[in-house]
């Protein structure tokens, strides 16, 4: 889970806009970041210009409910069950804001291609083809947050931006599990539904009266349903990485990493953290403190989405997807 920022002349609020990004357990509202993976730093290992190859399955025939998470698919439902959000979204999400945003983002940032920061591209198209969708364009943006996000509005061509920090935490195989969840937005349709969800929120805490109230009765189900999505695009990054190790090190460092200690880090004792987290919040008063302490992320607790990815890749539904895109890869050889 990043976020786009609106400027400052196209926000009420003076707060950023959405993205796709993952900020980690501050208690932050729905329009203060896009929507993205997290908040999130990269260690940048020259390697004298090795790319990383992508792994060889690809899912051709890849559907976005072929790796939905239950309670994506679940909260999607309810979302979608309010009467006049997709049209009220749709209208405050209107052609003005979209291409300030755009123009925003080629202003300020980098536009990676073949010839513009050619291994980050590599990676994104590698990352695209595996899962089976159009790669967006990949935007590198200068910041001291580590973050990244998407933005999928008006039916225009989404693209992804990268913090300059995110590059300075994570190889390059985590970086491209951070490009696979960004795209896992996109497969499933999240971009849109993330955008109109912060303007939406953004836009209604403007209104006089009525406006805070039907902000307020939406932002428990919105960050409800982010929480969710963030868990399904955990899963995109993994059918990329196809390494669980992989995308539960990238959550281990958003959690606590830096590049001088990022040797020093070890995933098995995280995933061990993250059960002694399950069983201290298994007591009723432990779950109360649970419920709390997550009810206004715009994210899941690092802890939680480790263990949520390390029990799906031991799960018959991704073996059986390996398996059926490895016998669709052997078809297409033979």
């Amino acid at each position: 889970m990043a976020s786009v920022s609106l400027p400052s002349f196209l926000s009420p609020l003076n707060s950023n806009t959405l993205s796709f990004s993952f900020s980690a357990s501050s208690k932050t509202r729905l329009p203060s970041s896009p929507i993205g993976f997290w908040t999130i730093k990269w260690k940048n290992r020259r390697t004298k210009g090795v790319v990383c190859r992508a792994a060889s399955v690809v899912f051709r025939d890849l559907d976005a409910d072929d790796f939905r998470h239950p309670l994506d698919k679940q909260n999607t439902l309810i979302l979608r069950a309010i009467p006049g959000l997709n049209e009220l979204g749709k209208a405050l999400l209107g052609s003005v804001t979209e291409q300030v945003m755009l123009l925003e983002n080629i202003g300020t940032s980098v536009l990676v291609s073949r010839n513009q920061l050619p291994e980050l591209n590599q990676l994104m198209v590698e990352a695209a083809q595996i899962l089976n969708i159009e790669p967006p364009d990949l935007y590198v943006r200068q910041s001291p947050v580590p973050n990244a996000y998407t933005l999928a509005i008006g039916g225009k061509k989404p693209f992804v931006v990268v913090h300059t920090s995110l590059v300075e935490l994570l190889t390059r195989k985590e970086l491209q599990a951070v490009l696979a969840h960004e795209l896992g937005h996109l497969k499933c349709d999240h971009g849109v539904w993330l955008t109109f969800a912060n303007i939406l929120t953004l836009g209604a805490y403007t209104v006089p009266g009525l406006g805070g109230l039907i902000a307020q009765s939406l932002e428990e189900q919105l960050f409800r349903w982010v929480r969710a999505a963030e868990l399904t695009c955990d899963r995109a990054a993994l059918l990329v990485a196809q390494d669980p190790k992989v995308v539960i090190s990238v959550l281990m460092k958003l959690a606590g990493g830096c590049p001088s200690m990022a040797d020093q880090l070890n995933v098995d004792a995280f995933l061990d953290q993250a059960r002694s987290y399950d069983k201290a919040s298994s007591s009723p008063v432990g779950w109360y403190i649970r419920n709390a302490q997550t009810r206004q992320l715009s994210h899941p607790l690092p802890v939680l989405r480790a263990r949520e990815i390390d029990e799906w890749s031991r799960s018959q539904e991704y073996r059986n997807l390996l398996n059926r895109a490895i016998q669709a890869s052997a078809v297409n050889i033979s």
